[in-house]
């Protein structure tokens, strides 16, 4: 937009990581050709530049256009990537890796990924981890996908998701063939102790951050989620996206661990690295690894080789956790920020979940326009917000509220993007005032 700061080539440079004296020519070529104007001691801002419009593409092929402040729940800050970590490990992977690797591959995924995942697991997560039991696949919803089809293919006819929980997942397990019951979540996490009245023969948990509400289930909840799998064969399939990122104390261990036979433990880099990696990983019982390896070979036969390389050495070379320890501070430092933000702008509301993960859930007062409007309105001012009716089976929640991501914009842009968060809150709820 004409008018609009562009970053310094300094903060650009850091974010992109690429030489600074790159982000100097760049700018230098966009001013000569005329679409920024750059001001001694002011920085650089977008032209005032007439420029035609295309002929507008077929709906189909449209895409959304893209927003100025993100607060989307679900993406890491993408500039934070650790690119020269990655392209080292993946020069490494290549060095030592046989040509059969680039070949078709086991349909789980390259040996040595599943083995340094089977090791990560099991130091970071507390997972009981074998690594002839992983499947590595293209992040979270291919897992659920997949799992999902092959179950249902063996009877499974109803699962029971948590309420609220993404509305992405829901849809993707709903494809896979079996209905959907929902499970009531609280301030332990989800009502395990109802499950048995649900009719279920699978249960979709995140028990160590609940999405969206923030809540750790609790142990003797824990307890009963495998009481209940292990009772008539039935499985807990246990979402552990975002366990690393937790910044009061350690990441809670994984249910896994208290029963390798009944849970399937899932698991992504779209959090702690980037969702357009596509890597994710189920971590099955032993029965399940055949009915699973048999259905990779009729879709897309296996994940690409050389992003497994690449993770498979950042994950042995402890690259990954050195990188997920420098993300945790700094999430955490933004967290705080937003937090004094809702303090000073929006003080009715109440922002809870706030121990972990990439976002604050957001309780809006009684008597304040819903989530949905307040996200409506932020839309049309270019903020994407994500409303917390979304997420419940029936969209009626209560108390209402706004997920709001703290790590998707990039840092030379988050304090720009918190004061236009707080300048639509503050005028949409002073309306209850």
């Amino acid at each position: 937009m004409a008018g609009t700061r562009l970053p310094s080539t300094r903060a650009l440079a850091s974010d992109l990581g690429i030489a600074r004296g790159t982000v100097v020519e760049a700018y230098a070529q966009l001013e000569a050709e005329g679409y920024v104007d750059a001001r001694r001691g002011a920085g650089t801002w977008v032209a005032d530049v007439a420029v035609s419009t295309p002929a507008r593409p077929p709906r189909d092929l449209r895409m959304v256009p893209p927003v100025r402040f993100s607060f989307n729940p679900g993406l890491p800050d993408l500039t934070a990537f650790p690119r020269a970590a990655w392209s080292g490990a993946l020069r490494r992977g290549l060095r030592d890796a046989p040509s059969a690797s680039l070949g078709y591959g086991d349909p789980r995924g390259r040996p040595e990924l599943r083995d340094a995942l089977a090791a990560y697991l099991a130091r970071a997560r507390g997972a009981v981890a074998d690594p002839e039991r992983i499947v590595v696949c293209a992040g979270v919803v291919h897992a659920l996908s997949l799992l999902f089809r092959v179950l249902h293919e063996q009877g499974l006819r109803s699962v029971a998701m948590e309420d609220p929980c993404l509305l992405w997942h829901r849809r993707v397990v709903e494809r896979a063939g079996p209905r959907v019951v929902p499970l009531p979540v609280d301030e332990r996490g989800a009502r395990t102790d109802l499950l048995d009245g649900t009719g279920a023969g699978a249960a979709v948990l995140t028990p160590a951050h609940q999405f969206p509400l923030g809540a750790v289930l609790k142990p003797e909840r824990r307890a009963g989620a495998v009481g209940w799998a292990r009772a008539e064969r039935r499985l807990v399939i246990e979402d552990d996206y975002d366990a690393e990122l937790r910044y009061d104390r350690q990441p809670v261990g994984v249910l896994q661990a208290l029963d390798p036979d009944h849970v399937v433990l899932v698991g992504t880099t779209s959090k702690t690295l980037a969702p357009g990696l596509r890597l994710g990983w189920l971590l099955v019982p032993e029965a399940l690894v055949e009915p699973l390896s048999n259905q990779r070979l009729f879709e897309d036969v296996h994940v690409p080789a050389l992003e497994q390389i690449a993770f498979a050495e950042l994950l042995a070379s402890g690259g990954f956790e050195r990188h997920v320890r420098r993300m945790r501070a700094r999430y955490r430092a933004r967290r705080d920020r937003l937090l004094r933000m809702l303090a000073k702008r929006a003080p009715e509301a109440t922002p809870v979940g706030i121990s972990a993960g990439l976002r604050v859930l957001l309780h809006l007062p009684r008597g304040a326009p819903s989530g949905e409007e307040i996200a409506r309105l932020a839309l049309d001012e270019s903020i994407e917000l994500f409303a917390l009716a979304q997420c419940h089976h029936d969209g009626r929640p209560e108390p209402d509220g706004l997920v709001i991501g703290y790590a998707a914009l990039p840092e030379h842009e988050f304090g720009s993007g918190l004061d236009a968060l707080g300048d639509v809150l503050e005028r949409m709820l002073s309306q209850r005032r």
